[in-house]
This record gives structure tokens, sequence and C-alpha cells, in this order.
């Protein structure tokens, strides 16, 4: 049988795995979307800042968040006029409202930095976060992304405390041996604004 196969060179058809095929197909932001929502993440699309301001009160009403956790400036302005109780204390927090770095096309993980995390780890947070990010912060992969903080920031600013949430449902134990230890799964809603 081996003699007819050199003879002919024939191979077998080669496998190609469904999930990868359709994957391929996708644009930048709708792979993002797919990964992220298949790893337990809850997305809001939002056109206007008015519809981020009322997805955010939904969200902490449904959830009965009382006492969020917001180090950015903008967001503290932004939400100044919603009348929340906002804490500064991480320990005394019931969720983290924040920015991201960028949002990863290729496994649906969500980049921050020292400029969103401050010097904290992620897994001192409360479990529960709400992120604030455009459209013009998706990237294909870690690499991308990486070179984005880069290129974003001046060299001697370059923020540290670079961290990824890559899972979003904190029900799970992950079984890869790899993260054993380093747990930074938390539940997440993401209020993505069209910006392009």
């Amino acid at each position: 049988m081996n003699f007819f196969k050199k003879i002919f060179k024939t191979q077998p058809p080669q496998k190609t795995d469904v999930k990868t095929a359709h994957s391929q197909n996708l644009s930048l932001d709708d792979l993002f979307v797919k990964n992220f929502i298949d790893k337990g993440g809850r997305f809001l699309y939002c056109q206007t800042k008015e519809e981020i301001i009322e997805n955010l009160l939904n969200i902490l009403e449904l959830e009965t968040w009382q006492k969020p956790l917001i180090f950015s400036e903008k967001l503290n302005k932004l939400t100044q006029n919603l009348s929340l109780s906002t804490s500064n204390d991480i320990a005394n927090c019931d969720c983290f409202i924040t920015k991201c770095e960028h949002l990863i096309a290729e496994d649906g993980s969500i980049l921050f930095s020292s400029k969103q995390l401050k010097e904290h780890l992620l897994p001192i947070f409360p479990q529960n976060f709400i992120v604030f990010a455009k459209t013009s912060q998706l990237v294909h992969n870690k690499g991308e992304s990486l070179t984005g903080v880069k290129n974003r920031y001046p060299k001697n600013c370059i923020p540290s405390n670079i961290a990824a949430i890559k899972s979003y449902n904190p029900l799970n134990e992950s079984d890869d041996f790899m993260n054993y230890g380093n747990n930074n799964t938390k539940q997440l809603y993401l209020l993505l604004l069209e910006d392009l």
C-alpha cells in the first residue's frame, strides 16, 4: 500500500478544525465578542455616552451593587451626577468600574495596566468588574496589545503591572496547570462604545 502512495504521492485529506475555520472568517470585533461571550463575559454595545450611563445604572440595579470602586478621574466625572456612593477602598467595595488598555480578539481577553489598576494585582480586586472600552481598542492578539501599550505612552511613562482577565465565570475552575495560583477570573460586564 505504501508503494502506491509513494508513486502517486497522494496524501489523506487534511482535517480542518471547524471552529478555527469559522473564527478566521469573522471580523475583528465579531471574533472578540464571540470569544468574550464564550468565556462567560457579558457584553453591551453602546453608541452614545447616554447609553453607557443607562446601561451602567441598569447593571448596578440588576446586580444590587452599592459601593463601586473607581480610580479613573474621567469615569468619576461621568458618574458624578448618578448619586453613586463610590468607595476608594478595595476592601470595602462590591465592584470595580474601570477602563482598559486593549480588547484582544484571538482569545476574548481584556488587557489592563497600572494606568487602570495602579499598583494592585488583579486577584485583590472585587470579583465584579464593569469595564468601559471603545471599538478602537480592539487588537488581534497579545503582541499587538503590548506594542499598542508601548506606542501609546512616552518611553519614560510606560505602565507596569500589565495583566489580563481571560475568564469571566468565577465558578469555573481552570484545569490548565499553567494557571495554578494565578486566577484572574472576574465576573465582567463590558460596555463597548462605538468610536470608529
